[in-house]
């Protein structure tokens, strides 16, 4: 929507070609290099000394707490629109409050439930994607995809919604050391 469609495709394509595919050829390369936990905390570590992988790890955590802060808030403004007691107040409060403390508790217990459920999860957020998709066959126009007004494009939308997309492809890295044959996994799971 920030940019219409020939804006959107043109995006996802060339950004997964300039930083996607390359951050994953990076991961793939270091993480088998070093296979263990902490990633990029750790290769930078290597070549600039503790000091500065701290740096790294900290910047990293920081973003982490800010990012993953958002989704349990994000997840409610979703929610409110079928239950609209959860817009504000005690009810809104205490369901954060839950969503939080489920998320935790999950993370807590390790990497096999939290797999579990982001499997689950990716599947109920992908599922009304997929039947929208079908209900629309019908609708597609493929002249449209070719439509492109750059006066009305918003480009700071544009650029966060490709980056945000099509990042952090390292995160594996942090997790190398809980991977089963990591030089042989890691190139892999990336492509």
């Amino acid at each position: 929507k920030a940019a219409g469609p020939l804006l959107a495709i043109v995006g996802f394509l060339l950004f997964a070609l300039i930083w996607s595919i390359p951050e994953a050829l990076i991961t793939a390369e270091m993480g088998t290099m070093f296979p263990e936990n902490g990633g990029y905390v750790v290769w930078v570590s290597s070549a600039l000394g503790s000091f500065w992988g701290f740096q790294q790890g900290w910047a990293k955590w920081l973003s982490g707490v800010i990012d993953n802060a958002l989704y349990p808030v994000l997840f409610l403004d979703y929610v409110k629109s079928s239950i609209p007691a959860l817009g504000g107040g005690l009810p809104r409060t205490f369901a954060v409050l839950i969503l939080t403390v489920a998320l935790t508790y999950m993370n807590y217990r390790g990497l096999t439930i939290v797999g579990w459920v982001a499997v689950f999860l990716g599947v109920f957020s992908l599922l009304p994607f997929f039947v929208m998709g079908l209900i629309a066959i019908p609708h597609i126009e493929p002249s449209r995809w070719f439509e492109m007004d750059l006066d009305n494009v918003n480009w700071g939308l544009y650029l966060n919604t490709l980056f945000w997309n099509l990042n952090y492809w390292d995160s594996i890295s942090t997790l190398a050391g809980e991977v089963e044959n990591p030089k042989r996994t890691l190139p892999r799971q990336h492509f």
